[in-house]
């Protein structure tokens, strides 16, 4: 039993929770083009899903829509101002499988000034996902400067 107060060892810190229109679609989406495991899945009365999926050792958690109650998704909102960012090993083979799946480019792949090769696309589903392969090491102070060039001083 986890001790009230504490971060159970299923869990981070801060966990990511989404939601989409069709969960089902979503679950089978990100396990088959992002490589999501299925830990959990609470199918309800309804048809809607709950479920629990892990990135690597991340986990993240997704739920369907629940208009009644005000839990919609970037779909019915109309877009999101939040991503989500998955390290990958081999950023091109995970982007163009994304792609070929019917993710949209919303930031083209290309390499950054801290040293990935990333790239943001928008899913089925309405959500931001950043996709990132570690290149090279960048000191901060070169990581800094070339933030200030980039966004502004």
């Amino acid at each position: 039993m986890t001790e009230q107060g504490t971060v159970p060892a299923t869990a981070q810190t801060i966990t990511p929770h989404i939601v989409v229109h069709d969960g089902a679609a979503a679950v089978d989406w990100y396990t088959a083009v992002l490589g999501a495991r299925e830990d959990l899945r609470i199918e309800l009365p309804n048809g809607k899903l709950l479920v629990e999926l892990r990135f690597g050792e991340a986990l993240m958690l997704l739920a369907d829509e629940f208009p009644d109650i005000g839990i919609v998704s970037p779909r019915t909102l109309g877009g999101t101002y939040m991503a989500l960012y998955l390290t990958v090993r081999d950023v091109d083979v995970t982007w163009d499988r994304a792609l070929e799946a019917g993710a949209e480019v919303f930031v083209p792949l290309a390499e950054s000034f801290w040293g990935d090769r990333q790239g943001q696309i928008i899913d089925p589903f309405g959500h931001r996902w950043g996709f990132s392969q570690h290149l090279r090491d960048v000191p901060p102070e070169e990581i800094k400067a070339a933030a200030i060039a980039a966004f502004g001083g």
